[in-house]
């Protein structure tokens, strides 16, 4: 190992506060997330923000992932990834995040390091700084090896109009890419079925994504896919605006290998999770722009997948044979962990 411990796993030791604790952050955390506002003698990071025409927004978020890594990921990425995209998709320019950790006795220190390289990597890509974070040791089999929990600040500019509130009777829903494929990758990398495969996480900023899309004057809403895929979101719009959601089953993406593993384990691609998508909602004006504008900048499977109807307040999907169907909410939790 390039880094100085005396043993290969973490021990309940590394949590008390004492110098093994104080080694582990050094040579661990602070190694790899190392910035000029990231102060490890201070419990609390000041922070600069502009405010003379931005409005802070914040989330918090926490993630569970199993396993801790899968193709195309994993929760350390995920976990910078997860905090920039839910402000990316407020219209806010993602600034800072802190970090709390929660690691199990006995997960291996080589694990961990890769878990928080990838993270800086993360952070480094998406211009954001962890600048505070917290560490606790959980005792053998009460964690699952590591858990993450996020603080994410960004700003937004003033005056920005967008939300679900925002939505209208004949507006378009526009879907950046495939659906399905992090739940998917997470199924496959679990090999629980006897299933194995190739297929990759979309797991990744959204950042290019809501910069390109908020552009346009006519955008409404946006919101990243994540537990419950696009159909949950469609329940969410439904609600707040008693309006019909409408899909087109023959316009969304999906990968074959998302929809064969869908179809042998009795699972809907549509209320699978998403970790790198937008669903975004626009005037019929200016969607199909919108659109090709997106696949200019590489988004190729972007496709615009329904639209806004007056009530009831149903999420529908229009099928393949011309006929439709609801869709029901999510009751219960077919795969848990995800993210």
């Amino acid at each position: 190992m390039s880094y100085i411990f005396s043993q290969q796993n973490i021990s309940l030791a590394q949590g008390n506060g004492g110098r093994l604790m104080r080694e582990l952050i050094e040579h661990l955390f602070v190694r790899h997330l190392k910035n000029d506002l990231l102060d490890t003698e201070t419990d609390a990071a000041l922070i600069p923000l502009d405010l003379a025409n931005s409005e802070v927004v914040i989330t918090t978020d926490g993630f569970t992932v199993e396993p801790l890594e899968f193709p195309g990921g994993n929760i350390g990425s995920l976990a910078v990834h997860g905090t920039v995209n839910d402000l990316a998709v407020s219209g806010a320019k993602p600034m800072y995040l802190t970090l709390n950790v929660f690691v199990e006795e006995g997960l291996e220190i080589e694990v961990l390091d890769r878990v928080i390289q990838s993270m800086a990597k993360a952070c480094a890509a998406c211009e954001v700084k962890i600048v505070a974070g917290d560490t606790k040791v959980l005792r053998r089999g009460q964690g699952g090896g590591v858990y993450f929990a996020t603080t994410g600040v960004g700003l937004r500019p003033l005056g920005l109009k967008l939300g679900i509130k925002q939505i209208k009777a004949g507006d378009v829903i526009l879907l950046s890419g495939t659906a399905g494929d992090h739940g998917t990758a997470i199924m496959l990398a679990r090999e629980q079925f006897g299933l194995s495969g190739a297929l990759q996480s979309d797991a990744a900023s959204v950042l290019p994504i809501t910069e390109a899309l908020l552009k346009w004057s006519g955008l409404r809403f946006m919101r990243d896919p994540t537990r419950g895929g696009i159909a949950t979101i469609a329940h969410e719009i439904a609600q707040a605006t008693q309006h019909s959601v409408r899909f087109y089953e023959n316009s969304i993406p999906i990968h074959e290998s998302v929809k064969m593993v869908a179809e042998m384990l009795g699972y809907d691609p549509l209320y699978m999770a998403c970790e790198g998508r937008v669903l975004a909602v626009m005037a019929p004006s200016e969607a199909e722009s919108a659109l090709q504008d997106l696949r200019r900048k590489g988004y190729i499977d972007a496709a615009i997948i329904g639209r806004i109807e007056e009530g009831p307040a149903y999420a529908l999907l229009e099928t393949l044979l011309g006929g439709e169907r609801l869709l029901q909410e999510l009751e219960d939790d077919p795969l848990p962990r995800i993210c």
